[in-house]
């Protein structure tokens, strides 16, 4: 019994010490999430991103979990009734959440930036403009999120976000090395410029060659540790479909007719307009007095005249305001020399897919590509296109020839430079836009979490612990039966 009992003792104190002899144990990094709504001129999108509590050189390594495309037009064309904008977001926010643990979703910052199409209603009409963040803001309130706010972008910090989520998505800005298990720096980094294209404005963001001085429009960023400098610039009301309005407007003011040509438009199709529709933005509000008749309608007759489309649209720039500056774009606006590779997304994307244009042609294939569309009938893109937005088809030609402008006679890309113009959408399964940029932005200003630790077992110590127990108990119980017996 004595022995017995010595073996039970022995196997307690084993017990004690395997409890005492413990190490740190790092625990795997929580995943964060965040929800950023993308309220453009023409529509809203939903994305969620996630990355990991530690973060890589105090910026999140984020990657895009989820898109989802608001139903109906953006939050700025419910200035009339604004509880709509609001309630234009549940189905997106619900679909989100979804992709979001229930025990997170309380946790999850959520933003949304509205762009250009609020940046004009506030211009038109401040109140209306504060009424619709006021009802997006009472709706994502309602839903289990971290709400930061509703926010009117201007449109350098879009242009600097799209920038960021250009690099970040190629790489540039950091890479992950298989050898190393960890994230690197390239050491020769490709430092790409990028161009977007929306429904009312248009950016242009790089890193030009020398220091920069004299920049009208400049942004600084520090991120995975390395600092960066870019020109950016905004254009409002340079978007598609504004410059489509203002495109309308001149045609009307300069013919003076019911009836107007519009060089543009294929042959065989026709639009009515009414005069009063110029007055819904300022882009086209200011102006000759023929537009004031709130009842006047004028019918707009195609006539696919690719050189009239092209010299028409370049009316729309300001290019004397430059004289013969190289530095300088249109409207008298500073612009150093484009350096470096670009990508062109959003709508630059979008018009030159549809034209089958984004495989990197010369420019002078690009030319004749848009050259032979203009010219082709109402009647042959109909039929040629029967799965087209019959509201859409008839503008590529005059959005093509914008986009020609805008790079060439504008950006003064060239010959040489435009084989540096990539057009693409996406890199993986994450879009091109600012919203990864914002949220990229943002992880700078979340502070790290500290990782967690517990108090862990010592693997081999563990085990002989175990071992040794096992065994001074089944002596132990073998001790006493055989005393018993």
């Amino acid at each position: 019994r004595a022995i017995a009992g010595a073996l039970v003792a022995l196997s307690f104190i084993a017990l004690v010490l395997s409890l005492v002899r413990v190490e740190d144990v790092t625990l795997p990094p929580a995943v964060k999430y965040g929800l950023v709504f993308d309220a453009g001129s023409s529509h809203t999108s939903l994305f969620v991103y996630e990355w990991d509590s530690d973060k890589e050189n105090s910026t999140g390594v984020v990657s895009q979990t989820l898109a989802c495309d608001v139903q109906g037009q953006g939050i700025s064309s419910y200035a009339s009734d604004p509880p709509k904008a609001g309630d234009s977001l549940r189905e997106c926010l619900e679909h989100g959440l979804e992709a979001v643990p229930a025990a997170e979703q309380r946790n999850v910052p959520a933003y949304l930036g509205a762009t250009a199409g609020m940046r004009l209603l506030r211009e038109q009409n401040s109140s209306a403009a504060a009424q619709v963040l006021a009802e997006v803001t009472k709706t994502m309130q309602e839903y289990p999120v971290a709400f930061k706010g509703a926010q009117i972008l201007t449109g350098e910090e879009e242009a600097a976000y799209g920038w960021i989520t250009t690099n970040y998505l190629l790489d540039s800005f950091t890479k992950y090395s298989p050898r190393a298990h960890t994230w690197l720096h390239p050491e020769a980094a490709n430092i790409l410029g990028a161009l977007d294209l929306g429904g009312a404005s248009t950016q242009i963001s790089f890193m030009p060659e020398g220091p920069g001085v004299n920049w009208n429009e400049s942004s600084t960023f520090t991120l995975y540790g390395f600092s960066y400098s870019i020109y950016t610039h905004s254009y409002l009301c340079y978007g598609q479909n504004e410059m489509l309005r203002r495109l309308a407007k001149e045609l009307i003011v300069v013919r003076g007719q019911l009836g107007v040509a519009h060089p543009c438009y294929p042959k065989g199709y026709t639009e009515t307009i009414s005069l009063s529709s110029f007055r819904t933005s300022p882009c086209t509000e200011r102006g000759d007095p023929r537009l004031a008749l709130p009842d006047s309608n004028v019918t707009l007759e195609g006539r696919g005249d690719a050189s009239g489309c092209l010299a028409a649209v370049k009316n729309l720039f300001n290019f004397s305001a430059c004289g013969q500056r190289r530095d300088c774009t249109f409207d008298g606006v500073y612009q150093p020399p484009v350096r470096g590779q670009f990508i062109a997304f959003s709508a630059f994307y979008y018009n030159f897919k549809f034209l089958n244009l984004t495989k990197g042609q010369p420019l002078t294939t690009v030319r004749d590509t848009i050259q032979h569309f203009c010219t082709r009938s109402w009647e042959d893109l109909s039929a040629s296109y029967p799965r087209e937005n019959p509201a859409r088809l008839p503008k590529y030609c005059a959005n093509a020839n914008y986009i020609l402008t805008l790079l060439l006679d504008a950006y003064k890309f060239n010959e040489t430079s435009w084989n540096n113009i990539f057009f693409q959408m996406k890199a993986g399964s994450a879009d091109f836009g600012w919203t990864l940029g914002y949220m990229l932005n943002l992880t700078n200003m979340i502070p790290a979490e500290a990782p967690a630790w517990v108090k862990g077992q010592v693997p081999s110590l563990w085990a002989a612990a175990v071992a040794f127990i096992v065994l001074t108990l089944a002596l132990g119980l073998a001790a006493l039966l055989l005393s018993f017996w």
